[in-house]
């Protein structure tokens, strides 16, 4: 298992990674075509479009706005994570737009640029959500309204997104808007997709007559715990142990080998779940 720091250390990793692939697919990708699936970059493209002020700054502005309101609403609720994370974005949008200046989309196919900005805006708020993180904006909003209302955070975010690539159609046509609108429902199942992944861990359940050394090798290498239950043989009467464990994906292999080399004859039944929820894997809700 990773050490507190080490979890932090990767943590923060994959706020810097994410924040920085989301960053990308926003700037390169959404702003340039006027996608705006939602969230606050999807409100800053859309004020960029009708004001003066650049959709960069307007998502600064927006992301310092909702942070305030979110400490006064919310208090804590906001997280140092998420100010961190959210003051990163606009900072890097800034930059972006500094060093390079983007005069309209990179390529003539706006299908092709819809796939990469919702592929990386997906991908990179995964990773900052894996790490107990979000981007802030209007997930802000959503925690407020779940606070005032019967929504959910779910609902309420779907409801604000799904306002704000409804302005779309207004501000830059039906094309671009039902752009918007697919790549909204695209991104938010692409996101649990890659959530899923990330938390992927593999359940195994072991029948063997050499419970002793396979339990050793998971508890002192992996640093797992064990579960044993016996059973029986419904055809041969045969009594055997039966050891119930699970590991991250990454040990999966490694383990299945160690299984076999000190029984050849285990039988082994690996699943896969994204809810591991335990020490050394997922708090306790």
């Amino acid at each position: 298992m990773l050490s507190d720091s080490k979890k932090r250390v990767r943590d923060w990793l994959m706020i810097l990674a994410g924040t920085l692939i989301l960053t990308v697919g926003v700037y390169f990708f959404k702003i340039p075509n006027g996608f705006a699936p939602g969230g606050v970059s999807g409100v800053g493209t859309i004020l960029g479009r009708i004001t003066p002020i650049s959709p960069a700054t307007w998502i600064t502005i927006l992301n310092v706005a909702l942070l305030l309101i979110g400490f006064l609403v919310l208090g804590r609720a906001t997280g140092f994570r998420t100010t961190v994370c959210s003051l990163l974005f606009s900072g890097l949008t800034q930059l972006f737009e500094k060093v390079f200046p983007l005069e309209g989309p990179l390529t003539d196919q706006p299908f092709l640029e819809l796939a990469y900005a919702m592929i990386l805006t997906a991908f990179g708020s995964a990773l900052i959500f894996h790490a107990q993180a979000s981007s802030g904006g209007t997930d802000i909003i959503a925690l407020i309204l779940k606070k005032h209302t019967a929504l959910n955070v779910g609902m309420a975010l779907l409801c604000v997104d799904f306002l704000i690539a409804l302005s779309s159609f207004f501000v830059f046509g039906i094309r671009t808007g039902l752009f918007s609108l697919a790549g909204l429902f695209v991104k938010a199942f692409l996101v649990d997709s890659v959530i899923e992944s990330l938390d992927a861990c593999k359940y195994f359940v072991i029948i063997t007559t050499k419970p002793d050394d396979i339990s050793d090798h998971v508890l002192s290498s992996l640093g797992h715990g064990v579960t044993v239950s016996h059973g029986e043989g419904a055809y041969t009467g045969e009594r055997k142990t039966i050891l119930h464990t699970v590991c991250r994906r990454s040990e999966a292999v490694g383990l299945q080998r160690k299984i076999k080399e000190i029984d050849p004859e285990a039988f082994i039944i690996i699943t896969t779940s994204s809810e591991i929820i335990g020490r050394g894997f997922r708090g306790a809700m």
